[in-house]
């Protein structure tokens, strides 16, 4: 005891006044984010020694008998009811079929627990639904997403009161009330405390009668579903100038729930995201009289506004946007695989050129890895997590690599890619690239200042409770949990100091890796690497404090690392709890192999710029002593996860597993490729013959006996697909534009005047 307190007074004290001056205290909208959702992996990975354990044994993301049929019949029926095309470029809206079979089988309720008429799915089940819908149309996957992710649904179970929910939960449940939810504004993006839509507590006239409520101002934009929402949840400042309610006059953001129909709320016209023709649009609201209890929560909720959202995102954001992700990644993976198994030249595959094998490489493993990622956080989440950082992982690299898949699906297919018209089954989900990447937390943002930014406080075992400390009114009371907090970061840094040394110095041969786990060297290295960051992350700390906040780039490159060991974790767990899939080892390695190098590089990054130039030497001499080693992968390992996409069988389903292929719908164009791509493999023998025979033209080659009669209907069935796939749509130039005729019909003439004489002339002229 005396030597604790003669710690606290004498070496403890200093520091705790020094830290004060420089550490800045955290705001009351950081503090909501941080307090919001919960710490799950990404605390494991900050200790710099994680259970890879604990990880292993989590139960896969699994549907149950109901869920799973649900998938396999309405949203598969669904699915054939749009026709992405004449949705985007006729209807600009889904067909009133597909509202009213989303309303009749409560795909808006999907998270809405049974008991308020609900269909009580699973975190994992509207995972699926969502990823399977966005294979067929992006705009289907949002009108489904939205009302199950942050909205009024999601946070009337959390919040509401009972009132509430047994009001609107059965009317969002069957789809008699369609929602919304308002929180962008155009002073408050990613900034939400600038926010000036406002709420003024004051009495007014409601159903007849004088109530104390609030007199609301607001407009708000980009709201999804807002054309068409019955019922929105709106985010305010609250202000009580006359104290009403007793707490000052500065309440803080709270959220309440009204229907459209309100007096003085108002739609305003339609956003166009990038012509993909989802429901999007401002709302306006102008002196909106609502009493007290529409406040979602109640009264009591006035002022946690900020934080119900942030706890709603932390899981929203976890899987609406990584579901739709993995649906554009794998989607990719079988058209382009199919395509460039089809598509012929110089008389051969262009999948077999090495050229067009190193995107379809990369695309293959993005398939791989978001679905492995997807699947481990909504398992997560299915446990009752609401991991925060992990969920702003997934939104940024979710959207950003499939980004890369869908620009390198583009780059594979040609003029086939970029010739809109009904046949095109890639430009929808090139268009709707960038809405992913902006939308909940804009992706430049989410990178630098969330990820490792919120991730440091919120995941790091000590960080959060030295803040804490350091911000607490009662110095003595502060100074009593700082001298604590501290002396276990400490002890934390000492033992990470070692593992660094330790796994550093071995290059990784003494790791931890799970027991009997396959793969034992790439979970060695991960255990390496996550020691290095968690050593880094501490010096990052100690030497710039809350400059930290201000080293944007410093501060993107730690989270960069903390993302690639989770991420590749989860593909490491998938391929375990998949069963060891010998043929899905090279897509592991070149994960690794690829993960590695985006590690080192931002390890580089940061020690390389750590501006206290002793804490990079530190680093690098007790974790990366023989300098960072890199490769690339082998030709050889490219080329073979490239053929995986081209190769009909269970490898090639598993990989792209529940993408629709146009199932019910004659010509669709996916149907149309698969059946191409069947052909095309089917015929690969007769094709050998003819290449032999150095005959291109099939009958040629049936008369010179170089096929046989069955070669050569097979061939005419595989080319007469081919020609089907690689068609483009045309249209009449007075469709496309109905001004373009000027361009085809001949000037008119005009009329060559006949000179006069001289005399008519003069006799004009007097």
């Amino acid at each position: 005891m005396a030597l604790r307190d003669f710690r606290r007074d004498n070496i403890t004290k200093p520091i705790f006044t020094w830290a004060k001056g420089v550490m800045p205290p955290i705001s009351e909208t950081e503090r909501s984010a941080i307090d919001a959702g919960t710490v799950w992996w990404d605390g494991e990975i900050f200790t710099g020694n994680p259970h890879w354990k604990t990880l292993l044994e989590m139960k896969p993301a699994a549907l149950s008998p109901d869920e799973k049929a649900f998938l396999d019949g309405p949203t598969r029926e669904l699915c054939a009811m749009v026709d992405d095309w004449k949705l985007n470029w006729e209807d600009r809206d889904l067909p009133p079929e597909a509202w009213d079979f989303m309303r009749k089988n409560k795909f808006f309720g999907m998270i809405i627990p049974k008991e308020y008429g609900g269909l009580g799915f699973s975190n994992t089940a509207h995972s699926e639904v969502v990823r399977l819908l966005s294979t067929v149309s992006v705009v289907a996957g949002v009108t489904v997403m939205v009302p199950n992710s942050l909205g009024p649904g999601e946070l009337l179970v959390e919040f509401g009161t009972q009132d509430q929910r047994d009001h609107w939960l059965p009317r969002l449940a069957d789809g008699r009330e369609i929602p919304c939810f308002g929180l962008t504004s155009p002073d408050a993006g990613s900034d939400a405390a600038a926010m000036k839509d406002e709420g003024i507590v004051e009495f007014g006239q409601f159903e007849g009668k004088k109530v104390l409520g609030i007199r609301l101002n607001f407009e708000k934009r980009y709201i999804t579903l807002g054309p068409v929402a019955t019922v929105m949840g709106l985010a305010f400042k609250l202000r009580d100038p006359e104290n009403h309610l007793g707490g000052g006059e500065e309440r803080g953001i709270t959220v309440a729930l009204l229907p459209t129909s309100t007096p003085g709320v108002r739609h305003g016209d339609r956003h166009v995201p990038l012509f993909t023709h989802f429901q999007n649009g401002p709302l306006y609201g102008e002196d909106v009289f609502i009493p007290l209890e529409w406040i979602l929560g109640g009264p009591e909720r006035i002022g946690q506004g900020w934080k119900m959202l942030m706890t709603a995102l932390a899981a929203g954001r976890g899987i609406s946007l990584p579901s739709q992700s993995a649906a554009s990644a794998a989607a990719c993976a079988r058209a382009t695989g199919a395509y460039a198994r089809v598509r012929r030249q110089f008389n051969v595959p262009i999948g077999m050129f090495e050229g067009i094998q190193v995107p379809l490489a990369e695309i293959c493993a993005n398939a791989y890895l978001i679905d492995a990622a997807r699947r481990a956080t909504v398992a997560a989440l299915d446990e009752g997590h609401k991991p925060s950082v992990i969920s702003a992982i997934m939104k940024y690299h979710a959207t950003e690599r499939m980004r890369r898949s869908v620009e390198h699906a583009m780059d594979i297919h040609g003029g086939k890619g970029i010739i809109e018209g009904p046949k095109n089954y890639l430009a929808s989900a090139y268009r709707s690239v960038p809405i992913g990447i902006t939308v909940e937390g804009a992706n430049i943002l989410t990178r630098n200042l969330m990820i490792f930014g919120q991730g440091a406080i919120r995941s790091h075992p000590h960080m959060l409770d030295e803040l804490l400390a350091l911000s607490d009114e009662d110095k003595q009371e502060g100074l009593e949990a700082f001298d604590r907090s501290f002396w276990s970061h400490v002890g934390h840094s000492i033992k990470n100091s070692g593992r660094a040394f330790l796994r550093g110095w071995s290059g990784g041969l003494i790791g931890p890796a799970p027991v009997d786990a396959a793969m034992a060297p790439h979970w060695r290295q991960l255990s390496r690497y996550s020691a290095a960051f968690a050593l880094l992350a501490d010096l990052s700390l100690l030497t710039l404090g809350g400059a930290l906040k201000r080293k944007e780039m410093i501060s993107a490159r730690l989270g960069d690392i903390l993302s690639e060991i989770y991420l590749l974790a989860a593909a490491l767990k998938r391929f375990e709890d998949e069963g060891r899939h010998e043929e899905d080892r090279p897509i592991v390695d070149y994960l690794m192999i690829t993960g590695s190098e985006r590690i080192a590089d931002a390890f580089e990054g940061v020690l390389q710029n750590l501006p206290a130039r002793w804490a990079s030497v530190v680093v690098r001499l007790l974790a990366f002593p023989g300098g960072f080693a890199r490769r690339a992968p082998a030709d050889r390992l490219v080329s073979r996860l490239a053929e995986m996409l081209m190769v009909p069988g269970a490898q090639r389903d598993r990989l792209t597993v529940d993408v629709y292929l146009g199932e019910g719908r004659e010509g669709h164009p996916m149907r149309d490729l698969e059946e191409a791509f069947e052909l095309a493999v089917a015929s690969e023998p007769a094709e050998k013959k003819m290449r032999e025979a150095k005959i291109r033209d099939v009958e040629e080659a049936l008369a010179k006996g170089a096929i046989t009669a069955e070669d050569a209907a097979l061939l005419k069935r595989a080319r007469e697909a081919h020609d089907r796939v690689v068609a483009v749509d045309a249209f009449p130039m007075e469709e496309v534009s109905p001004i373009s005729k000027q361009h085809r019909e001949p000037p008119a003439k005009k009329q060559k005047k006949t000179p006069a004489r001289r005399s008519e002339t003069r006799e004009a002229a007097e």
